[in-house]
């Protein structure tokens, strides 16, 4: 009998540990460092916010929209998390969303560029020709020449500077292009990189009627941020964070999981994002995948002995048939100080705090980003990281988790250290001191709340005619 309990419960955790002490040994003998020196999110002009009663003419314009869509629209706002102080594009605040020009892509990226540009390399002291690698990423514009070259070309960089434009990545496209410096760091010495994130909202608004594809409209805003990265180890005692570990899960082979997050054209080939009922479905594979390989990388011993125990403990009872056995997850909060989450949605956060099993003290930094900024794509996660310094929570030597998830499918982490107390209140500037808010209620629900009530002999006409009444008193009121 003990043989047999040494065979089922010693022996594999030796082997694991073991295994994990040998990847860890290679991961660090391999590996070359990673810091980010400084890194600037970008704060829109107070006119390009879209509060209630401009999105009610927004919403009006849509000329396709029915009562059923009216309907899903408010409830959709209401539950989305966002505030009213988020960002739109120019084009669209000036009324003309269905007939987007190549200008009206140039001039949202370009604000965004140079805003953020400026900033950095004047805080940081980096002159533009010493960076030595530069990545945009920008998923659904992509124009000639690249907008790379236009960065170049505004900076007079230098002519040996590598430059890399990513599409289509969809919202964890920053850390892909984190990912992409980390690799050129391990095999060129002593370099400077800027990462810039953002994404192209303007061409894109969807003014069709279709659910799947209105859902967008609803979710994304105006963002973006530049990130400065290097690996010169003289540099360490100016940079505030280390990037330990990274880790990219990808289910593009699933088509499930390809087609749940979609750019398309809807049946009248009016184009849009396409949000799939798969969603939920494929993001929680695509986390599971990723926190399977990251658990190995970053808990500590204990926590891995813990739940090597455990699952064994439950695999042996459940094969002795005792009672269905005993349940086991991994504690992240072992490894991790602060939970740095995409702001997808009020679901996605809510259901990856769930699956981690966090606080709410855990998820308020993205639930507060989710309100003040919207989804604001690939940046969104360093919107959150600003509200954590912002609110003085990052100490030397805490530990930043990161997730992201994508269109592909994708579910991309990584993990950072603090190496120095933060505290510049960055973006958050003008509103930290009025965040957390208690109540995220939209006013959406509060003044439109009737059209669920309506009385169901009303025609659909009349219905749609005091909703679009109400919109236009609402806008002159403001």
């Amino acid at each position: 009998m003990e043989d047999h309990v040494m065979i089922i419960f010693v022996l594999p955790i030796v082997f694991s540990l073991v295994f994990l002490l040998w990847k860890k040994l290679v991961e660090k003998w391999r590996g070359q460092a990673c810091y980010i020196l400084d890194y600037e999110c970008y704060k829109p002009t107070d006119d390009r916010k879209l509060d209630t009663h401009f999105c009610g003419n927004l919403v009006m314009r849509n000329e396709t929209l029915g009562l059923p869509e009216y309907k899903f629209l408010l409830k959709a706002i209401v539950s989305s998390g966002i505030g009213e102080e988020t960002y739109g594009p120019r084009n669209i605040i000036a009324g003309h969303e269905n007939t987007p020009t190549l200008k009206d892509s140039l001039v949202e990226v370009e604000e965004f560029f140079y805003h953020t540009l400026d900033k950095l390399f004047a805080r940081s002291n980096v002159s533009p020709k010493d960076i030595d690698i530069l990545v945009v990423n920008i998923s659904m514009f992509a124009t000639s020449p690249s907008l790379t070259a236009r960065i170049v070309n505004r900076y007079k960089m230098r002519e040996d500077v590598q430059v890399f434009n990513l599409s289509g990545m969809g919202c964890s496209a920053s850390l892909i292009s984190i990912d992409l410096v980390r690799n050129i760091f391990r095999v060129r010495k002593k370099r400077l990189a800027i990462v810039v994130t953002s994404e192209s909202i303007g061409p894109n608004w969807y003014s069709g009627n279709a659910k799947s594809m209105i859902l967008a409209n609803c979710l994304f805003r105006s963002g973006g941020c530049a990130i400065l990265l290097s690996n010169n180890p003289r540099l360490k005692h100016k940079a505030m964070f280390e990037l330990k570990c990274l880790v990219r899960s990808h289910l593009g082979s699933s088509d499930e999981a390809y087609e749940c997050c979609m750019q398309k054209e809807d049946e009248l080939e009016r184009p849009g994002f396409h949000l799939s009922k798969n969603l939920p479905k494929a993001a929680t594979r695509a986390f599971i995948e990723n926190l399977r390989e990251l658990g190995p990388k970053i808990l500590p011993l204990p926590e891995l002995i813990r739940y090597v125990l455990v699952s064994n403990l439950r695999r042996y009872m459940t094969s002795k048939q005792s009672g269905g056995g005993v349940g086991s997850s991994v504690n992240f909060k072992t490894a991790v100080d602060h939970f740095c989450l995409h702001t997808g949605g009020k679901a996605v956060i809510e259901g990856v705090g769930k699956s981690l099993g966090l606080a709410e003290d855990d998820i308020e930094p993205a639930r507060m980003t989710l309100h003040r900024f919207g989804n604001t794509s690939a940046s969104s996660l360093w919107y959150v990281l600003g509200y954590m310094e912002a609110k003085k929570r990052l100490k030397k030597g805490d530990r930043i988790l990161m997730i992201s998830f994508g269109a592909g499918f994708k579910c991309n982490s990584c993990h950072w250290e603090v190496l120095r107390d933060l505290d510049d209140p960055n973006v958050w500037k003008d509103c930290i001191a009025s965040y957390p808010r208690s109540n995220l209620s939209n006013p959406f629900m509060e003044k439109y709340s009737w059209i669920n009530e309506a009385d169901p002999n009303t025609s659909t006409d009349e219905l749609i005619k005091k909703l679009k009444s109400q919109f236009l008193n609402d806008s002159h009121t403001c």
